[in-house]
């Protein structure tokens, strides 16, 4: 029987190790700014085209390759950075594995041009499908020129799975910024389709900070170092205020190698408790330098997985640094001792205290518990607190008639049956003047024949306009508001892409954006029911809104921007809604298409029936 098993030739060896090297092109672009890194570049230029399908090229100032290196760093596991087994335990240079020239060259189209200081000539190769078709000599600048040309041009499947050129540009800035973001010392700069992205000039590590997550930062950052024999760790968080919904500006470095540990992330969590939300997420930018002996970052292709000799000491020490520079810069929980402004209108307040208040008021066996002798824990089970709820009841039926709440009859769309039941039936009744209640500025109260319904108003809102922007995608238009005076906003550059792909669908959704060059928009107009100068707050709302469903990738992108734009507009728990107000979001709420849930699946209303209430009171 013939021999089966046979050696893979070289071009399909290299693809298939491309399928975990390159599997987009930010995964080229971080791993040829590492490599510029590793050739003692001090300056860093990255061009991309087409989001990088057409064009990836980076420029470094580094060391350069000879003839014979500049031929054999196509080959596999061909690397200058290990020599022997040992030296896998003392890895301080960005790569090692010598994958990555080799696996894009499998997938790519790719051209260098490398040339060694005091040298007079370089060397130019071209290579596709890992073939060499070209080497010759070249006049070129000292360093590397390197450009990955149609990524992917023979994997058609693969290409086809690429995503839009905003949402992969958005991947490749997130790898620039890692890169950029590890070595503040180093010149960067991105540039895509010939506009300038990003121009960081050397600097600090604060000032790197700064440039690329913007200026909101620039008075809001904690510096944190601390150094023992074992580990150093420096760097900065943000102040508590910063705080967002997304884990966006979050970035930890090992031996300037940008990692991702849920570990660690879940001790500088435990550092900002009691401080931020529970769904909000810090801003942090750490450092932590470590003997390379004491961790092993050669657990995944990317390289962005570690394991450490001992987390538990790392996740310690990490959470103490960052707790001691909170608390060395006093950012701690405070006590708000402002007076709330609606005490100043009740009564008790406003009104005089008249004598016959103060006699009423001192008379009472409350007054004497606390003023009298040894009765500082004793309250007489007899004493008027008992009839306080008494009280407050008869003063609630005084306002409200609870028993002879009526809803009117109304126009009632396709929501759940139980619920549709329900309004029929307390529709059938007389209306009264007192049609719903709202409780705790949160809830509305129906009162029917079989008990009563509680809506909660910011989830009913939230179905409501879910479903009026979805129906303006469909073809009908949401009333837009010009604004007399346009507001500009600056962003972030990754925001500034994001915004940019989303602007499209924002238009039809009532946003009148407009790029200004820069990193910066102008808003000339938005949905009628965004406040007068709000606009601003308002898209910057559903952008980080927006960011948080963007973890979930079963969304499209639709589908994400109508629930950031449902929740961000969406009235929230604790306003005043007018009578008038209610009715007609009530009224709103019958006609959706889905009234019982919000588009996240929280419930809007719950019914509470007689029987059941009955039974809870043992009736």
């Amino acid at each position: 029987m013939a021999d089966i098993i046979n050696l893979l030739p070289e071009n399909i060896a290299n693809q298939i190790a491309a399928g975990e090297v390159i599997q987009r092109p930010a995964s080229a672009v971080k791993e040829l700014m590492e490599n510029a890194v590793d050739a003692g570049a001090t300056e860093i230029h990255l061009i991309v085209n087409d989001a990088g399908k057409a064009l990836v090229q980076v420029i470094d100032n580094g060391k350069g390759m000879s003839e014979t290196d500049a031929r054999m760093c196509f080959e596999r596991h061909a690397t200058s950075k290990i020599k022997n087994i040992d030296d896998l335990f003392h890895i301080k240079t960005m790569g090692f594995r010598g994958e990555a020239l080799a696996s894009i060259a499998g997938v790519a189209q790719v051209e260098l041009k490398s040339k060694k200081p005091g040298e007079a000539i370089g060397t130019f190769i071209e290579i596709e499908n890992s073939v060499v078709k070209r080497q010759e000599p070249v006049a070129t600048n000292e360093g590397t020129n390197i450009s990955m040309k149609n990524l992917f041009f023979n994997v058609p499947a693969r290409r086809n799975f690429l995503k839009s050129n905003s949402s992969e540009l958005r991947h490749i800035v997130d790898e620039f910024i890692r890169v950029a973001m590890a070595f503040p010392n180093l010149f960067f700069s991105l540039t895509s389709n010939g506009q300038q992205v990003f121009h960081l000039e050397k600097g600090s590590l604060k000032q790197r900070i700064i440039q690329l997550l913007g200026n909101s930062y620039a008075s809001r950052l904690v510096s944190v170092k601390e150094e023992t024999d074992y580990m150093n760790i420096y760097g900065f968080v943000g102040k508590p205020e910063t705080a967002k919904k997304t884990r966006g500006d979050q970035y930890f470095f090992v031996n300037s190698r940008f990692i991702k540990s849920a570990y660690l992330n879940h001790a500088v969590m435990n550092a900002f408790s009691d401080m931020i939300a529970k769904d909000s997420f810090p801003m942090y930018t750490l450092f932590i330098d470590i003997d390379p002996s004491r961790l092993d970052i050669n657990v995944h292709p990317t390289k962005q997985e570690i394991k450490f000799e001992d987390e538990k000491l790392i996740y310690a020490f990490v959470q103490s640094a960052v707790k001691h520079s909170l608390a060395q810069y006093s950012v701690t929980p405070t006590l708000d001792f402002e007076l709330d402004a609606t005490i100043q209108q009740t009564e008790a307040v406003s009104k005089p205290f008249t004598p016959e208040k103060q006699f009423s008021a001192t008379g009472t066996s409350l007054y004497k518990t606390f003023t009298q002798k040894n009765q500082a824990h004793f309250i007489e089970s007899k004493s008027d607190l008992q009839t306080w709820d008494v009280n407050l009841l008869k003063r609630n039926a005084a306002d409200h008639t609870f028993n002879n709440l009526e809803i009117p009859k109304r126009e009632i769309g396709d929501f759940s049956s139980s619920f549709k039941k329900t309004v029929l039936a307390a529709a059938d009744k007389k209306p009264t003047s007192a049609t719903f209640i709202q409780m705790q500025k949160s809830f509305i109260v129906a009162e029917n024949e079989n008990g009563f319904i509680l809506i909660h108003q910011q989830n009913a809102h939230e179905r409501i306009l879910y479903e009026r922007f979805a129906e303006a995608l469909e073809g009908k238009p949401i009333s837009v508001q010009r604004s007399l005076f346009p507001t500009t906003i600056e962003l972030t550059p990754t925001d500034s892409v994001l915004l940019t792909e989303l602007i499209p669908d924002l238009h039809i959704l009532g946003y009148q954006v407009e790029s200004f060059g820069n990193h910066t928009f102008i808003i000339q107009g938005s949905p009628a029911d965004v406040p007068d100068g709000n606009e601003k707050e308002s898209l910057e709302k559903i952008l980080e809104q927006y960011k948080h469903f963007n973890m979930d990738m079963s969304f499209s992108k639709r589908e994400k921007l109508l629930r950031s734009m449902a929740w961000q507009q969406a009235i929230k728990a604790g306003t005043y809604l007018s009578q008038k107000e209610i009715e007609t979001l009530v009224d709103d709420l019958f006609n959706c298409k889905i009234s019982n849930t919000t588009p996240n699946g929280k419930p809007v209303f719950l019914e509470f029936k007689k029987e059941e209430m009955d039974k809870m009171f043992g009736r």
